[in-house]
């Protein structure tokens, strides 16, 4: 695969900071392309109760990250790079472990997203830090995808949550 990187980048950057703001993004490529696939893989295989409410909760998820996803690569593309979206690239990029259930209980899936975008949103809130100093316009696309994921986040843990305030997540 051609990964060349184009001798330009947006009016007010240098080639060297658009290369390195690319590089910042493409790692959260690779985390909302498979974000995206772990939360279809929980809509298809979440059961029991309150099934359909998390089911259809879901799918939005699905669609959103896929929106940041495609916003993500363009952007990459508009600095200069070249987004990889392939499967391997992602595998061969990772540090963490896939998704570790198959069909489970709804009270199971959504303690196990919980921590998925407990680790998404440190990451992706650490490559906003880091790009704030080099390009407001990344950094403002990244507020944007963390406030979405949080709000997605207080929705799982609104089903995990007691009266008390508490987080949950035996089932």
């Amino acid at each position: 695969m051609n990964t060349t990187t184009s001798h330009y980048t947006v009016p007010g950057l240098t080639e060297a900071t658009g290369k390195k703001v690319a590089t910042i993004l493409q790692e959260r490529l690779h985390v909302l392309n498979e974000l995206a696939l772990t939360l279809k893989h929980v809509h298809w295989n979440v059961v029991g109760r309150d099934f359909i409410a998390v089911h259809e909760m879901i799918d939005p998820q699905v669609d959103e990250v896929r929106a940041m996803v495609d916003e993500t690569a363009e952007r990459i593309a508009t600095l200069g790079g070249s987004p990889n979206g392939n499967p391997g690239a992602i595998v061969a990029s990772r540090n963490w472990e896939d998704y570790p259930l198959g069909r489970a209980t709804t009270a199971e899936h959504l303690a196990q997203v919980d921590e998925v975008y407990n680790g998404v949103l440190a990451d992706h809130r650490k490559a906003q830090a880091a790009t704030a100093d080099l390009d407001p316009i990344t950094e403002d696309m990244l507020i944007g995808q963390i406030k979405a994921m949080e709000l997605f986040q207080w929705f799982v843990r609104a089903h995990l949550e007691n009266a008390g305030g508490e987080v949950k997540h035996d089932a």
